[in-house]
């Protein structure tokens, strides 16, 4: 399986900071069908051929671009979910499941969908691999974990048994997870990400209101994730920062915590110029605007609606040539819709939009500002604008500073407090249209590089391919077992 990717090396980063200066250095990676992993120095120095455990690659799996070929080995694939998407109302997790399991099937592997469903209409895919196993949730929205594990103990033994099992969060509950080994879960968020959601809401609290317990609740909770979390083989963090925190702070053996960052369908996701006039002369957005702004996503407080609806009343208020020189574009649905709504007529709120008008909605504007209050996961719309050329302009939470807006090249970030984002508003608005489009095709290739739905599949086809032969395979079959060489 042929495959290359430019990464860092920390332990080189002192080094490679200073030879910068007098000589081009550029790592890669090779890994090829008979899975065997090759990684290749292009540097000053030859080095001795080391082996590796590709399940102890410290960095993003995305950064290795595999063969798009089909691979010798098909897999048999049991997803646990708690709810399948809805195309327009999919939350993260959902959607990452969508797209994900979506590529798989189509890459031949046979997918099993273990999840809920509290109506009989149910989403039709043209893939035929891909089995959808219903039950009805349990009072509370849950997976039904006695029905869903008995539906899956018959399909493991219907034909042959499944090679792997992903669950996305807890659908499937480590009480049944602790007895499978061929297993990976995948976190969209933590407990301990959330402590840091939790401070920022108590800053931002007003004085009138009460004060929450979410603090102290928060501590306990990370202590409970501590203790079940190893009773999952593998996981599978979506961002650098999760990632981290999974080694660390949950001491989580790093052979079993791997760095998948989230993708996006780039077949749906990709600049489109004419579609993204087409969208502003529907909506009526004048061509003389200097600025057009987009915010996507659920309007609740959490994802910092508040705080951008504040910001831009201020800005309004005291900038008129601001006010009447830009346009934000609202795509979602949610309580902040209507307050939005009353901050005039250069603020439109589209209400929730499928894929198709999505992708037209961020090849309409000049930058996406995401103002989210949850320091957890990684969200799918900073990817889709990327992928779309846009510039970002997002909270700086580690999980987005670490792994999307890693230099001002590409966006913004800014502190969640009226002042700090509307300094960034402001520079925005400063730099230009010029300037923003060149953040853009930054921020395209980082998404091309990184980001894509094809890159994600094919990093969790990898370990899925590792983890089902427990490291056991052959030579010519040990999908985890790689080979280090220079030249």
């Amino acid at each position: 399986m042929a495959c290359n990717s430019i990464l860092s090396i920390r332990f080189l980063c002192n080094t490679i900071y200073i030879l910068c200066a007098f000589s081009f250095i550029s790592v890669f990676y090779w890994c090829h069908c008979s899975g065997q992993c090759y990684s290749h120095y292009q540097m000053r120095e030859q080095t001795q051929n080391q082996p590796f455990d590709i399940l102890r690659f410290p960095s993003a799996w995305n950064q290795l671009t595999f063969s798009s070929e089909p691979t010798p080995k098909l897999l048999k694939i049991a997803l646990f979910i708690k709810k399948w998407p809805d195309p327009s109302h999919a939350g993260g997790l959902e959607r990452h499941a969508l797209t994900l399991h979506v590529a798989l099937a189509k890459r031949g592997h046979e997918i099993h969908i273990f999840t809920s469903s509290s109506s009989n209409s149910f989403p039709r895919y043209l893939v035929s691999n891909l089995y959808f196993h219903l039950s009805k949730p349990t009072p509370a929205g849950y997976l039904d974990q006695a029905s869903v594990w008995k539906q899956f103990q018959t399909q493991n033994t219907t034909g042959r048994p499944f090679d792997v099992i992903h669950t996305e969060s807890v659908g499937l509950r480590h009480t049944r997870s602790r007895y499978l080994t061929k297993l990976a879960v995948t976190w969209h968020g933590i407990a301990y990400e959330t402590i840091h959601s939790d401070i920022i809401q108590e800053l931002a609290r007003p004085s009138e209101e009460p004060q929450a317990h979410a603090l102290t609740e928060r501590a306990m909770k990370v202590v409970e994730e501590v203790k079940f979390f190893t009773r999952y083989a593998h996981h599978v963090a979506t961002s650098d920062h999760a990632g981290d925190v999974l080694k660390r702070i949950y001491m989580i053996p790093e052979e079993r915590v791997h760095i998948i960052l989230n993708g996006v369908d780039e077949e749906i996701f990709k600049p489109n110029v004419a579609k993204g006039k087409e969208f502003k002369q529907k909506f009526g957005i004048p061509a003389l605007k200097l600025l057009v702004l987009g915010v996507a996503g659920r309007l609740v407080k959490d994802k910092g609606h508040p705080l951008m609806f504040e910001t831009l009343k201020e800005m309004f208020k005291e900038n008129i040539t601001f006010r009447e020189t830009s346009v934000v574009l609202i795509a979602g649905d949610g309580p902040w819709g209507v307050r939005y709504r009353d901050l005039g007529a250069n603020v439109l709120v589209l209400g929730p939009l499928e894929q198709p008008q999505l992708a037209k909605f961020y090849n309409a504007i000049d930058i996406f500002v995401n103002p989210t209050l949850r320091a957890q996961g990684l969200d799918h719309t900073l990817l889709e604008a990327m992928l779309s050329a846009k510039p970002v302009m997002a909270t700086r939470l580690a999980s987005i500073t670490g792994s999307v807006i890693v230099g001002t090249e590409m966006g913004y970030a800014f502190s969640p407090t009226r002042t700090s984002l509307k300094q960034a508003l402001y520079q925005a608005w400063l730099d230009g249209r010029g300037a923003l489009e060149k953040k853009g095709q930054a921020a395209l290739q980082r998404g091309l590089d990184l980001f894509t739905a094809t890159k994600m599949a094919a990093a969790y086809e990898r370990l899925f391919l590792c983890i089902s032969t427990d490291g056991n395979g052959k030579d010519s079959d040990n999908y985890c077992q790689c080979q280090s060489t220079s030249n």
